[in-house]
């Protein structure tokens, strides 16, 4: 099953651009000033989420330092322990529904502290696309169309990125565990 995983992922990005380029080409798309384009936006996102990334990190690492990160992983990892998830990947879980850049910073030190090969790298990773920024998006697609009253889509959210972490940590464990 290793084997069939690590052929496909070797094969997918090189057979997505082929594909995109391809498809861009029939189309008749200007592909490098539409690349250049969506680089230099790309650019401008970046600069912007730079001052929210590090202030999330900076907050994320007072809490790691002041010991409310190991307190807290004392009185959840009883029931973290009992999903198979390691108590190291909690921040990101907690983190994930908040911001985006911030749980994507947690996860990248994760798997730079202990290796995008180890359990832990590879649960991050797949809790970062098993969940959604919830708080993020309500407000930014709800504000954009002036929806105050949410009704059930908060608890919504929340329940389905409950769902997507138990699933990541289950498909995780199961892969690879």
């Amino acid at each position: 099953m290793m084997t069939i995983l690590q052929v496909i992922s070797i094969a997918a990005i090189p057979a997505l651009i082929v594909f995109i380029l391809t498809y861009a080409a029939l189309k008749g798309v200007k592909i490098y000033e539409v690349f250049v384009e969506g680089a230099k936006e790309g650019f401008q996102v970046a600069v912007r989420i730079i001052p929210y990334l590090v202030a999330m990190l900076v907050a994320i690492g007072i809490f790691r330092a002041g010991g409310a990160m190991e307190m807290l992983g004392m009185l959840v990892g009883p029931i973290t322990n009992l999903i198979g998830m390691d108590p190291e990947v909690l921040p990101l879980a907690i983190l994930r529904p908040l911001s985006g850049s911030g749980a994507l910073g947690v996860m990248s030190e994760l798997v730079t502290t202990h290796g995008p090969d180890s359990l832990i790298g590879r649960m991050a990773s797949v809790m970062m696309g098993s969940t959604e920024t919830t708080f993020y998006v309500m407000a930014v697609y709800f504000g954009s169309v002036s929806v105050y009253r949410t009704r059930h889509a908060i608890p919504g959210g929340l329940i389905a990125d409950v769902v997507g972490l138990i699933a990541a940590v289950f498909v995780t464990n199961l892969f690879f565990g």
